[in-house]
């Protein structure tokens, strides 16, 4: 699904325009990224949670030359489904 799939569905369901329902997906995104900028994690009860992870830095290769680079310390966002969420894509026929 893509976030034009997204818009259009959330159009559909909500009875909005599309212009509104891209309002209402983006405004939810921008939280959420603001959210983990923050350093606060997402809790979404049945679905899941939204949290940042820091890396340390470390040494890498490059797989075309073999060369030894390297790899900044940096920031990922990550996802771990809500227990619901798992059963419901578990038992799903």
């Amino acid at each position: 699904m893509t976030k034009a799939d997204l818009v259009e569905k959330v159009a559909k369901e909500a009875e909005m325009t599309k212009k509104d329902a891209e309002q209402l997906v983006e405004i939810i995104f921008d939280s959420i990224v603001d959210t983990l900028n923050s350093g606060e994690k997402i809790e979404l009860r049945g679905f899941g949670s939204f949290r940042v992870r820091e890396r340390n830095s470390r040494r890498g290769r490059n797989p075309k030359t073999g060369a030894s680079v390297e790899i900044p310390a940096k920031r990922v966002a990550y996802f771990k489904p809500g227990k619901e969420l798992k059963e419901l894509i578990n038992n799903t026929p």
